[in-house]
């Protein structure tokens, strides 16, 4: 699949920069200037990466990732004004793989968005196909996670911090480990991310959040995978 990326943003300077920046790079830039129109273009298109601005005219950028994320597990960087960290934290919870605050630099932007294609395409090359633990079943083609044959809805996200605690069952992970694991190195948010999915995991796998099945914590440790 070619390098195909939407630009989210109602600032129209800020999305011609960026165009012009990744075509001289290769990329097939497609723009948007509104909630609505990326929702319509990001329904018809294959992307390999969205990045999408958080202040976004007729649909928020947080409403616009969390229906991208009903159906698709693309790439998405949320673009911010805002520096407050509950900001940033939000954006993830609703399925965001990462996030810049402007005004940014055009030179992270391109780094964020390679850092996130090398870990995707790497996870696509290395992946076992199909992984099963007890009731819980996680495939690889399109990130898709079953509970007692129920397809339960995750994010990109959700789906690769899942499948490395069942890959290592009982292994207690810290929230750093995770963080640097699931999210690489090179990513600059903290362990509130971690917490943030992890909870949502429970509320869509668990059928009791507050006491959990699958992913486990481990009190002043992190958390992991108990053996079904």
């Amino acid at each position: 699949m070619e390098n195909r990326v939407l630009v989210v943003d109602d600032e129209k300077i800020i999305v011609k920069g960026l165009k012009f920046s990744l075509e001289q790079e290769g990329w097939r830039v497609d723009c948007a200037y509104d909630g609505e129109e990326a929702l319509e273009l990001a329904g018809k298109n294959n992307y390999s990466i969205i990045l999408l601005d958080l202040m976004l005219p007729k649909l928020s950028g947080t409403e616009v990732c969390q229906q991208i994320r009903e159906t698709s597990n693309v790439p998405i960087i949320m673009l911010t004004a805002k520096s407050d960290d509950m900001d940033k934290i939000m954006g993830l919870e609703y399925g965001a793989d990462d996030y810049i605050t402007k005004p940014f630099n055009i030179l992270e932007v391109k780094a964020r968005m390679k850092a996130i294609m090398r870990r995707t395409t790497s996870t696509k090359k290395t992946e076992r196909r199909e992984i099963v633990s007890g009731d819980l079943r996680l495939l690889q083609d399109g990130k898709r996670v079953f509970v007692k044959d129920n397809e339960i809805k995750v994010t990109g996200k959700e789906y690769d911090l899942l499948k490395l605690l069942v890959e290592n069952v009982n292994r207690v992970y810290s929230r750093e480990e995770l963080l640097r694991t699931v999210w690489g190195a090179d990513y600059p948010g903290d362990v509130r991310t971690v917490d943030v999915h992890v909870r949502r995991l429970r509320e869509k796998i668990e059928s009791n959040p507050g006491e959990p099945l699958y992913v486990q914590t481990k009190w002043g440790s992190g958390y992991y995978y108990k053996e079904r």
